[in-house]
């Protein structure tokens, strides 16, 4: 095997695509920061307990795990970063008031999550802490929204679903709520026949209820047709009442409810949501209310968040347009070096031909040259 070769789904980011990458995640960051989220970076490694903190076999089969070499002690390589800030809010910050943490860096999946996914995504993303009403949802789902609106895309699709609705299906049902597992698989895939079969045996009203949740899909006419399918109960009521305030503030975006889409690491609480753009199959971000896993670290709090891969954003983005930069001769005159500097300092990009090397690089096109004349170092416009 070539040592070039690389695992499948693990990729180089080359410098145009990077560039593009790195311009997209300081965009994205400094927008959080406008709505007063506090940066934070969590470790690429800890121990198994950490980054599991609610039993849930999607995430357990997405993590890379390893041996400690000082400790003895099972560890894992992350595949989601939003465990690991809820850990920083509940355990080293322990703030009680409403904490803003956003975060991007590098996770890891044992296997890609989608058609041509990359198992090394570069997540970024954002988390409300300490208030559990619908405001730091709908300030969750805006800020998802402008994130890629700063990407540059217009056309948007914003998919809506609720886990309390589900929940409070099962509530009543012992025999159902023990099979809440393989009820979630047979939602996630629609597959009405086999939830038939499941189902047989459970009480009238909950099955009926489980095999309305595959049809309740569609534009925001679900949710009346919700109230109308399943059963009069608060909890289910006071979900659909979310869900409808939120497709009021979905501004420009598509909205579509899906009653039945469960997608998630099953640590979720409440409203979901993802995010999907032209070109891509795959959602670009995903986010919802995850109050339970606080919990885990000593200290249960609200919370709400969304994150997205900032790899597979940049892939559908245009090739990003050379930029402009100013050649110069390789030379110790002080001279030349006092007026390279004081370019560099003015944001110019100035590079130096080394000696017997001319410059060919993707990212760069020179349309301006420092030369000498007369003694002085002089910037020039190039074909002028």
């Amino acid at each position: 095997m070539p040592n070039w070769l690389l695992p499948e789904n693990i990729a180089d980011v080359l410098p145009s695509e990077a560039r593009k990458i790195e311009e997209l995640r300081r965009s994205i960051l400094d927008n959080f920061r406008l709505y007063g989220y506090e940066l934070v970076m969590p470790p690429m490694l800890e121990y198994l307990e950490s980054l599991l903190p609610v039993a849930g076999h999607d995430m357990d089969l997405r993590m890379f795990k390893l041996v400690d070499q000082l400790s003895g002690r099972t560890m894992g390589v992350r595949a989601d970063m939003t465990t690991q800030v809820a850990r920083i809010d509940a355990h080293l910050l322990n703030r009680n008031s409403v904490t803003r943490l956003c975060y991007a860096g590098s996770v890891l999946h044992t296997r890609p999550s989608g058609l041509h996914a990359t198992r090394e995504p570069l997540q970024i993303g954002a988390e409300i802490y300490g208030h559990a009403g619908l405001e730091a949802d709908a300030e969750i789902q805006e800020l998802a929204l402008a994130s890629l609106a700063l990407a540059g895309f217009s056309e948007v699709r914003l998919d809506l679903s609720h886990v309390g609705v589900l929940r409070a299906i099962l509530a009543s049902d012992a025999k159902a709520k023990k099979d809440q597992d393989a009820i979630t698989v047979l939602l996630r895939a629609k597959d009405t026949p086999g939830l038939q079969l499941l189902t047989e045996g459970y009480a009238a009203a909950t099955r009926d209820a489980l095999l309305a949740l595959p049809g309740l899909y569609g534009d925001r006419t679900v949710i009346e047709r919700a109230r109308a399918q399943l059963p009069p109960d608060p909890q289910i009521t006071a979900a659909l009442d979310e869900l409808a305030a939120l497709v009021d503030l979905a501004g420009h975006a598509g909205v579509t409810i899906d009653l039945a889409d469960l997608s998630g690491y099953q640590y979720e609480s409440g409203v979901m949501f993802s995010l999907y753009v032209p070109g891509l199959p795959n959602a670009v971000a995903r986010g919802g209310r995850y109050d339970q896993v606080g919990e885990a670290f000593g200290r249960a709090r609200p919370a709400t968040g969304f994150s997205m891969d900032l790899r597979e954003l940049g892939r559908l983005l245009p090739s990003a347009e050379r930029k402009p930069a100013i050649r110069a001769q390789w030379s110790t005159d002080p001279a030349l070096r006092e007026k390279i500097v004081a370019l560099r300092s003015a944001g110019e990009i100035v590079i130096q031909n080394l000696p017997g090397h001319e410059n060919d690089q993707d990212e760069f096109a020179c349309d301006r040259a420092i030369e000498l004349e007369n003694g002085n170092w002089i910037l020039k416009t190039l074909g002028k």
